[in-house]
């Protein structure tokens, strides 16, 4: 638990096409706390469209006051930001559960958090398929 509050203070700041532009942003409303993300694919070729190849980009807002929704974040963001959405998309559902997070957290916050990586590798997966 406390190195996920450790990572709470490591969520990366949002560019600038998204601070205070939720709107541009999914809502994942699993979550007890208002947190958004947004998903882009980087092509790895020039003229392409998205493939498995493509770099994944996670953005992640989460509020200071929910220090492990927004250490889950960064986790998430710091471990998968930079990967081919083929490694994004291989990542288990069960992710928390493998990280332990079990015995710290009620089942309603692992709840949100499996919700937060569903959405990321649902968002590739839809840019993916065009």
């Amino acid at each position: 638990m406390e190195l996920l509050l450790e990572f709470s203070e490591e969520l990366p700041t949002l560019p600038e096409r998204y601070a205070g532009h939720q709107d541009q942003m999914e809502q994942v409303i699993e979550c007890q706390t208002p947190l958004f993300l947004a998903v882009e694919l980087e092509n790895t070729a020039p003229d392409a469209g998205p493939t498995a190849e493509s770099i994944v980009r996670l953005f992640v807002s989460a509020p200071p006051e929910a220090p492990t929704s927004r250490g889950f974040a960064s986790v998430l963001s710091q471990s998968l930001n930079g990967l081919p959405a083929a490694e994004v998309l291989a990542v288990p559902e069960d992710l928390s559960t493998r990280l332990g997070l079990q015995k710290a957290l009620t089942p309603l916050r692992l709840r949100g958090m499996s919700a937060m990586l569903g959405r990321i590798k649902r968002n590739i997966s839809d840019q993916l398929a065009g």
